[in-house]
Protein backbone atom coordinates (compact mmCIF):
# COMPACT_ATOMS: atom_id res chain seq x y z
CA UNK A 1 0.00 0.00 0.00
CA UNK A 2 1.11 3.63 -0.80
CA UNK A 3 1.78 6.40 1.30
CA UNK A 4 -1.34 8.15 -0.59
CA UNK A 5 -3.99 5.13 0.05
CA UNK A 6 -2.84 5.01 3.54
CA UNK A 7 -3.76 8.44 4.50
CA UNK A 8 -7.27 7.62 2.33
CA UNK A 9 -7.89 5.04 4.42
CA UNK A 10 -7.01 6.75 7.52
CA UNK A 11 -9.46 9.44 6.70
CA UNK A 12 -12.27 7.44 5.36
CA UNK A 13 -12.23 5.51 8.80
CA UNK A 14 -11.48 9.13 10.89
CA UNK A 15 -14.56 10.26 8.74
CA UNK A 16 -16.71 6.91 9.97
CA UNK A 17 -15.42 7.52 13.42
CA UNK A 18 -16.93 10.97 13.34
CA UNK A 19 -20.12 9.53 11.56
CA UNK A 20 -20.54 6.85 14.18
CA UNK A 21 -20.03 9.50 17.61
CA UNK A 22 -22.53 11.84 15.37
CA UNK A 23 -25.31 9.39 15.20
CA UNK A 24 -24.77 7.64 18.09
CA UNK A 25 -23.91 10.12 21.14
CA UNK A 26 -24.24 13.92 19.31
CA UNK A 27 -27.89 13.07 18.16
CA UNK A 28 -27.43 13.43 14.12
CA UNK A 29 -30.36 11.54 12.38
CA UNK A 30 -29.11 12.72 9.46
CA UNK A 31 -25.57 10.40 9.46
CA UNK A 32 -27.23 7.25 7.99
CA UNK A 33 -25.48 3.31 7.56
CA UNK A 34 -25.89 4.55 4.12
CA UNK A 35 -24.85 7.96 4.04
CA UNK A 36 -21.57 6.70 5.46
CA UNK A 37 -20.77 3.73 3.33
CA UNK A 38 -21.99 6.11 -0.33
CA UNK A 39 -19.74 8.73 1.22
CA UNK A 40 -16.45 6.82 2.85
CA UNK A 41 -16.73 3.28 1.68
CA UNK A 42 -18.37 3.58 -2.33
CA UNK A 43 -16.12 0.10 -3.08
CA UNK A 44 -16.83 -1.82 -0.21
CA UNK A 45 -19.42 -4.67 -0.72
CA UNK A 46 -22.04 -3.97 1.44
CA UNK A 47 -21.20 -6.93 3.72
CA UNK A 48 -17.83 -5.91 4.23
CA UNK A 49 -18.36 -2.41 4.85
CA UNK A 50 -21.20 -3.65 7.80
CA UNK A 51 -18.74 -5.95 9.07
CA UNK A 52 -16.25 -2.89 9.29
CA UNK A 53 -18.77 -0.84 10.72
CA UNK A 54 -19.76 -3.26 13.31
CA UNK A 55 -16.52 -3.62 14.67
CA UNK A 56 -15.58 0.16 14.77
CA UNK A 57 -18.84 0.65 16.25
CA UNK A 58 -18.13 -2.50 18.89
CA UNK A 59 -15.01 -0.48 19.63
CA UNK A 60 -16.22 2.89 20.19
CA UNK A 61 -18.94 1.51 22.96
CA UNK A 62 -16.13 -0.47 24.90
CA UNK A 63 -13.77 2.75 24.63
CA UNK A 64 -17.25 5.58 25.69
CA UNK A 65 -18.38 2.65 28.34
CA UNK A 66 -14.98 2.47 30.12
CA UNK A 67 -14.15 6.03 29.87
CA UNK A 68 -10.39 5.04 28.76
CA UNK A 69 -7.85 7.89 29.60
CA UNK A 70 -5.01 7.85 27.51
CA UNK A 71 -2.82 5.01 29.33
CA UNK A 72 -6.08 2.92 28.91
CA UNK A 73 -6.52 3.45 25.29
CA UNK A 74 -3.28 2.70 24.25
CA UNK A 75 -3.38 -0.55 26.31
CA UNK A 76 -6.96 -1.29 24.64
CA UNK A 77 -6.04 -0.65 20.94
CA UNK A 78 -2.27 -2.51 21.08
CA UNK A 79 -4.35 -5.66 22.89
CA UNK A 80 -6.92 -4.74 19.95
CA UNK A 81 -4.30 -4.74 17.28
CA UNK A 82 -2.21 -8.35 18.37
CA UNK A 83 -5.77 -10.03 18.49
CA UNK A 84 -7.03 -12.27 15.96
CA UNK A 85 -8.90 -10.20 12.85
CA UNK A 86 -8.38 -7.29 15.56
CA UNK A 87 -7.40 -3.91 13.98
CA UNK A 88 -3.97 -2.71 12.02
CA UNK A 89 -2.07 -0.25 13.71
CA UNK A 90 -3.14 2.29 11.25
CA UNK A 91 -6.96 1.88 12.68
CA UNK A 92 -5.30 2.60 16.18
CA UNK A 93 -3.77 5.26 15.40
CA UNK A 94 -6.94 6.62 13.72
CA UNK A 95 -8.98 5.44 16.81
CA UNK A 96 -6.37 7.23 19.31
CA UNK A 97 -6.32 10.46 17.63
CA UNK A 98 -10.59 10.23 17.76
CA UNK A 99 -11.14 9.77 21.40
CA UNK A 100 -8.26 12.08 22.00
CA UNK A 101 -10.35 14.77 20.11
CA UNK A 102 -13.75 13.44 21.14
CA UNK A 103 -13.49 11.87 24.62
CA UNK A 104 -15.04 15.22 26.39
CA UNK A 105 -18.00 15.92 24.01
CA UNK A 106 -19.46 12.12 24.39
CA UNK A 107 -18.76 12.13 28.07
CA UNK A 108 -20.84 14.95 28.18
CA UNK A 109 -23.23 14.25 25.32
CA UNK A 110 -23.90 10.85 27.69
CA UNK A 111 -24.43 12.42 30.73
CA UNK A 112 -26.74 15.19 29.56
CA UNK A 113 -28.88 11.82 27.74
CA UNK A 114 -29.37 10.33 31.24
CA UNK A 115 -30.17 13.55 33.21
CA UNK A 116 -33.86 13.05 33.50
CA UNK A 117 -34.71 15.71 36.18
CA UNK A 118 -33.88 19.68 36.10
CA UNK A 119 -29.84 20.12 36.51
CA UNK A 120 -28.63 23.94 38.15
CA UNK A 121 -27.30 25.68 34.91
CA UNK A 122 -25.82 28.66 36.40
CA UNK A 123 -26.50 30.71 39.67
CA UNK A 124 -25.20 33.99 40.93
CA UNK A 125 -25.25 35.96 44.02
CA UNK A 126 -24.65 39.12 44.89
CA UNK A 127 -25.06 41.38 48.59
CA UNK A 128 -27.22 44.47 47.95
CA UNK A 129 -29.33 46.14 49.94
CA UNK A 130 -33.13 46.76 50.74
CA UNK A 131 -34.22 49.90 49.14
CA UNK A 132 -37.78 48.84 49.74
CA UNK A 133 -40.02 47.38 52.61
CA UNK A 134 -43.57 47.42 53.85
CA UNK A 135 -41.67 48.36 57.31
CA UNK A 136 -39.20 51.18 57.30
CA UNK A 137 -36.74 49.82 59.99
CA UNK A 138 -35.92 46.81 56.93
CA UNK A 139 -35.09 49.91 54.39
CA UNK A 140 -30.77 49.62 53.80
CA UNK A 141 -30.49 46.11 55.54
CA UNK A 142 -28.15 43.87 53.62
CA UNK A 143 -29.86 41.46 51.71
CA UNK A 144 -28.51 38.32 49.71
CA UNK A 145 -30.09 37.83 46.40
CA UNK A 146 -29.95 34.47 44.74
CA UNK A 147 -30.09 34.02 40.66
CA UNK A 148 -30.83 30.54 39.15
CA UNK A 149 -31.27 29.12 35.84
CA UNK A 150 -32.82 25.59 36.42
CA UNK A 151 -33.12 23.41 33.27
CA UNK A 152 -32.59 20.35 30.94
CA UNK A 153 -29.98 20.40 27.91
CA UNK A 154 -32.13 21.85 24.85
CA UNK A 155 -35.06 23.01 26.40
CA UNK A 156 -35.62 26.21 27.84
CA UNK A 157 -34.46 27.42 31.03
CA UNK A 158 -36.24 28.54 34.12
CA UNK A 159 -34.69 31.10 36.35
CA UNK A 160 -35.66 31.32 40.15
CA UNK A 161 -34.68 34.74 41.93
CA UNK A 162 -34.55 34.28 46.40
CA UNK A 163 -34.20 36.79 48.22
CA UNK A 164 -32.07 36.29 51.90
CA UNK A 165 -32.31 38.40 55.32
CA UNK A 166 -29.09 37.94 57.42
CA UNK A 167 -31.67 35.92 59.59
CA UNK A 168 -32.53 33.76 56.65
CA UNK A 169 -28.45 33.25 55.54
CA UNK A 170 -27.68 32.17 59.40
CA UNK A 171 -30.60 29.59 59.25
CA UNK A 172 -29.16 27.82 55.64
CA UNK A 173 -25.56 28.11 57.27
CA UNK A 174 -26.76 26.44 59.88
CA UNK A 175 -28.70 24.12 57.86
CA UNK A 176 -26.14 23.30 55.49
CA UNK A 177 -23.60 21.94 58.28
CA UNK A 178 -25.87 19.77 60.05
CA UNK A 179 -26.23 18.60 56.54
CA UNK A 180 -22.20 18.20 56.40
CA UNK A 181 -22.42 16.68 59.33
CA UNK A 182 -24.37 13.70 58.81
CA UNK A 183 -23.02 13.13 55.95
CA UNK A 184 -19.11 13.10 57.37
CA UNK A 185 -20.94 10.90 59.97
CA UNK A 186 -22.74 8.51 57.40
CA UNK A 187 -19.28 8.16 55.15
CA UNK A 188 -17.12 7.77 58.35
CA UNK A 189 -19.32 4.99 59.73
CA UNK A 190 -19.65 2.98 56.35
Amino acid sequence: MTVMADAESAKSLSGLLNGIAQSRYYGNKDITEELLKRELYPDLSQDEFKALLEKMVGLVKSIVSADMDLNQIEAFLTAQSKKQGGITAEQAAVLAKFWKNHKKKIRESMISQIKWENTLKGMKWRIDLKSQSRNADQVNTPVAIVEMEIGKNGKESEFLCLEFNETRINQMLKRLSEVEESITELTQNS
